[in-house]
């Protein structure tokens, strides 16, 4: 313990940087010392995949100025596991932290990997520490706790200072058999409880939902039941990091006596990592799509990437017809074994819709147990709250929704101190009652090729040339301000009849109009006559067509 800040003063305090109201994008700061004058812990530092609203971007990360700005107050990054949600944004943030990172071997193993496919694999320094793993960082004491969720080796943070302990959950749920990994710590838990935690950062995802979940073991049960009867070719799609699945469908597989094929590089890179380190026996056989058409169809199982309705995924292409390999015929089975992230709705019933048409027969988990979710319902929350018996609760991972939820749900169960802290809002949380006490730069960056944004600005513009099209004209004048020669335009997206030509009769007409109804004199000033003629070919535009269009002047003067 860092003795030289011990002192009556000393607080608690906590900041989130994205991954509260929202889904995904996880990255939690909990500071320690003097107002104003803290040491820092960072917890995850994760991605959110863009959306239509987002084109052209491929990632969302959060805006981590406050970070960098307190960087060398630092001591570590901690990561709970590896979802790309949670730790997926390192590759681009971790330039302007510089700090180590703290990871078990398969979150470890899975970053290393990650870095590698950046060329950054010798650039950070990752501490890899044993699972339930008890360390000091400054003046934080921290100890790993084992928790089931849907990836090897998930674990929640006990934290400890001078002035209180949180227990940051990480993601979970109540798991007696996850198949891969232990179980939920429930002793070390009740033994911390018994302790004394007085704040509990809980995982809100599934805050709306009663009862419990269903274990894993009920999914590959359901898998050995499915495959079993199947009478021709079965395609599973689930997250490629779910090790637990790929082992349960391989297993009921080899049960029926078929092969199993990965379809997906993430789906391969998974696989090797989980033998390396123990979670997948090294003797199980995995094929590649290259062996799909020699294989009959009663003895093919296909494992792929893509449950989400991503675009360039094994799914998608499969569902599309350009995979190159892999062509399903009729009466083959597709099991869709995962839940669709809010946001993906769409694009996971475009791909579901491509493959009924094929005469597939698709099995999502409206029509049997073929997934289960990896965040506790109210019933789990329930019972972790009766083993750590915190005095706060503070909830994160969710959206508003599901924070509000949490925060009536533990209510409910006598916990009267409830403080939601959202996205840049720096709390105080210990030792006494919690409160917001500052706000810090928060927000969202976006990775748009080989740049990361610091406003959407670019974005706004595209997303609205995708709705409302896009013009551009040249006119060239002379030194009198006078047309030179027949203007030149292209346009992007607008609804031309060809043979007539109305949108080109349009355009010249707004710009021979602007011409004659603004006076030779002002004509000079060429930023006033490029926004006369701009303003005058969207109204004209938007009165044929009735959408205002994105329009933009190149004046040339000769």
């Amino acid at each position: 313990m860092n003795k030289n800040i011990n002192s009556p003063k000393a607080e608690m305090v906590m900041v989130p940087l994205g991954g509260v109201g929202e889904i995904g994008m996880n990255c939690m700061m909990y500071g320690y010392g003097l107002k104003g004058d803290y040491k820092w812990i960072m917890v995850d530092l994760g991605l959110t995949f863009a959306g239509p609203r987002e084109p052209g971007v491929e990632i969302i990360v959060p805006d981590i100025s406050f970070a960098e700005q307190h960087r060398d107050k630092i001591e570590a990054i901690i990561l709970t596991h590896a979802h790309e949600d949670h730790y997926g944004a390192i590759p681009d943030l971790w330039e302007g932290l510089q700090v180590p990172i703290y990871a078990t071997p398969f979150t470890a193993a899975m970053l290393r990997a990650k870095l590698a496919r950046e060329g950054m694999e010798d650039m950070v320094p990752i501490k890899e520490v044993p699972r339930r793993a008890k360390f000091d960082l400054g003046p934080f004491q921290i100890e790993m706790v084992d928790m089931a969720h849907s990836i090897p080796e998930p674990l929640g943070l006990h934290i400890k200072t001078d002035v209180g302990s949180v227990f940051h959950t990480g993601d979970w749920k109540l798991d007696p058999d996850p198949i891969v990994g232990p179980p939920t710590d429930e002793p070390r838990l009740k033994e911390l409880g018994q302790q004394g935690i007085d704040v509990l950062v809980c995982d809100s995802t599934n805050a709306t939902r009663d009862g419990t979940s269903i274990s894993e073991i009920d999914v590959a049960k359901t898998m050995k039941e499915l495959i079993k009867a199947a009478e021709r070719r079965v395609i599973v799609t689930t997250f490629a990091s779910n090790v637990a699945r790929i082992k349960s469908v391989a297993e009921a597989a080899y049960e029926a006596g078929r092969y199993v094929i990965l379809a997906g590089r993430a789906l391969e890179r998974v696989v090797n990592i989980a033998k390396e380190t123990g979670y997948i026996p090294e003797d199980y056989s995995f094929l590649s799509d290259e062996d799909f058409q020699h294989l009959p169809a009663a003895e093919c199982v296909v494992l792929a990437t893509g449950s989400q309705g991503e675009g360039r995924a094994a799914m998608a292409r499969i569902a599309e017809g350009s995979h190159p390999k892999i062509k399903p015929k009729p009466n083959d089975t597709v099991i869709f074994s995962s839940r669709t992230i809010p946001g993906n709705e769409r694009s996971v019933s475009y791909i579901i819709n491509l493959l009924s048409s094929m005469d597939l027969n698709i099995i999502t988990e409206s029509d049997a147990p073929v997934h289960v979710t990896g965040h506790p319902r109210r019933g789990e929350l329930e019972q972790l709250y009766s083993w750590v018996k915190p005095d706060v609760i503070v909830p994160v991972h969710g959206e508003e929704q599901h924070l509000r939820a949490q925060q009536t749900f533990s209510k409910s169960q006598g916990i009267e101190t409830v403080q939601i802290v959202r996205n840049g809002q720096l709390a105080s949380i210990l030792p006494a009652a919690p409160r917001i006490i500052d706000e810090v730069p928060n927000g969202r960056l976006y990775r748009d090729g080989h740049f990361i944004l610091e406003d959407d600005e670019a974005i706004r513009v595209r997303r609205k040339i995708s709705t409302v099209g896009a013009v551009t004209v040249s006119v060239i004048v002379d030194q009198k301000g006078d047309l030179v020669g027949l203007p030149c335009w292209t346009e992007l997206g607008l609804p031309n009849d060809a043979e007539t030509g109305e949108v080109d009769d349009i355009i010249i007409k707004a710009i021979n109009g602007t011409f004659k109804s603004v006076p030779q004199k002002r004509r000079k000033d060429q930023n006033m006559l490029k926004e006369a003629i701009r303003r005058s070919v969207r109204s004209a535009i938007n009165e044929y067509w009735g959408k205002k269009t994105v329009v933009t002047i190149m004046l040339h003067q000769i």
